[in-house]
């Protein structure tokens, strides 16, 4: 059977090419703490490609003009999410929609979902604002990107099991999902009018950004924790230039902008204003 083939192990010199290669590509911090992990994740890929050493793999990688590089970093990626994760979040995203919408009909509102994993972070907002009156008198438009190929497919499908849906409130399942069946078993389908807010793209955060902005909010959570404290500095830099003054920026609960050179007003943990005093924007 495939899943059973041998791999032979990673060597030190091994993960360093791997992880500098990662670095190099977009900024992922492999430090020596997840060589276990990069094992354990390629060691799948290896068996999918019936390739026995991380040498030929690598030989591979070396000759690869795109393809295999995606699906390193698909392997490689951690995405771990649900619906409304940490939901203070979404009540802060309502009320700065609603902030935004007091400057009259049709006044853009514009959201990135900065590392969106799977959908459900992008689907959340848009729920919320949906269940805000400021959504049907703003021109409201979500961008959502991630680096992987993978979770961008499962988002763009917009298909949950029921078990994914758990936590939510029962009265949002019935408004803004259908539901439907996969191999026999329970699934939910996003509605059209929660995805008619949402544009998917996929996106190298350490690669030039193709959109100008301003953005009222930006969610990049859970993903700087993967990234050095320069890149982190060179994230946060990018994220201000693109935030409209007053705009608010949202990071992980596991993360900070300790140690970060920053202008952004602290709300509370994990929440950072730009003042909307602010006139330009910062070089």
């Amino acid at each position: 059977m495939i899943g059973q083939l041998p791999v032979d192990e990673l060597s030190d010199s091994q993960f360093d090419e791997i992880s500098t290669l990662v670095k190099n590509l977009c900024g992922i911090n492999l430090h020596s703490g997840k060589r276990e992990l990069v094992r354990a994740r390629l060691t799948r890929r290896l068996r999918d490609l019936r390739m026995p050493s991380f040498e030929l793999y690598l030989e591979h990688l070396r000759a690869d003009e795109g393809e295999e590089i995606v699906a390193l970093l698909d392997a490689l990626s951690t995405n771990l999410t649900r619906f409304f994760r940490e939901p203070v979040h979404f009540d802060i995203l309502a009320e700065r929609a609603a902030r935004v919408a007091e400057r009259g009909p049709r006044t853009p509102l514009r959201i990135w979902s900065a590392g969106c994993s799977s959908g459900e972070e992008p689907y959340s907002m848009a729920i919320r604002l949906l269940e805000t009156p400021a959504v049907a008198v703003c021109d409201t438009r979500i961008l959502a990107t991630d680096l992987s190929t993978r979770v961008l497919a499962t988002a763009r499908e917009g298909v949950y099991p029921q078990t994914r849906l758990q936590e939510m409130d029962r009265s949002l399942i019935s408004r803004y999902f259908t539901p439907t069946s996969v191999d026999g078993e329970q699934h939910y389908r996003v509605g059209d009018e929660v995805r008619d807010l949402i544009r998917f793209a996929r996106l190298n955060l350490i690669d030039p950004w193709p959109m100008e902005g301003p953005f009222s909010v930006i969610m990049c959570r859970n993903v700087m924790i993967y990234f050095d404290k320069p890149t982190q500095q060179s994230l946060v830099r990018r994220f201000w230039q693109l935030l409209e003054p007053g705009g608010v920026l949202f990071i992980g609960h596991s993360e900070s902008l300790t140690g970060v050179d920053h202008d952004f007003r602290y709300v509370q943990p994990t929440v950072y204003e730009k003042p909307a005093s602010e006139s330009g924007v910062r070089s």
